[in-house]
């Protein structure tokens, strides 16, 4: 099965650029990255905190059956325009990734279409690839397909 979430990472460099695009209008896609119901729902997590604004922070926290948290990811908001972009941090805790910086662009194709572009650098282009190394391309396509079927119940 093709993979609809499609990853560009040329070799020697420190970033990746992903794009999807979601049979969904530009409103309900940029929701699904800013309403924590949402979030939580699509990212199989909870939403600790989202405040969706300048400056403002984000935790999300996903635990195993068991109730023990296995994923902790948190990050600093740095631009907010609605509908438009997103440029924040992301860390994952008690990983050896660090920081990577993320700016997310949505972008209206019709009424009924929309692209997400994620440009993310990491700190250097061995880490960028440490992360590539993992079942990434696989676990993102997965979550952004997730996406699409959480928010078509909500057309």
């Amino acid at each position: 099965m093709e993979q609809k979430t499609k990853i560009d990472a040329e070799n020697g460099k420190q970033e990746i650029v992903i794009t999807r695009e979601f049979d969904l209008p530009l409103a309900l896609l940029f929701k699904a990255y800013v309403e924590p119901e949402i979030v939580a729902q699509w990212m199989g997590t909870k939403v600790l905190k989202l405040e969706n604004k300048k400056y403002g922070s984000y935790q999300f926290e996903t635990s195993d059956a068991k109730g023990n948290v296995a994923f902790v990811a948190t990050g600093v908001i740095h631009e907010f325009v609605a509908e438009e972009k997103i440029t924040r941090t992301f860390e994952m805790e008690n990983t050896p990734f660090g920081v990577q910086l993320e700016f997310l662009s949505f972008e209206k194709l019709d009424d009924d279409k929309s692209k997400l572009t994620m440009h993310v650098i990491y700190r250097s282009a061995a880490v960028r690839d440490q992360i590539l190394a993992l079942p990434f391309a696989q676990g993102i396509n997965m979550a952004h397909n997730r996406l699409q079927d959480v928010v078509n119940q909500l057309k």
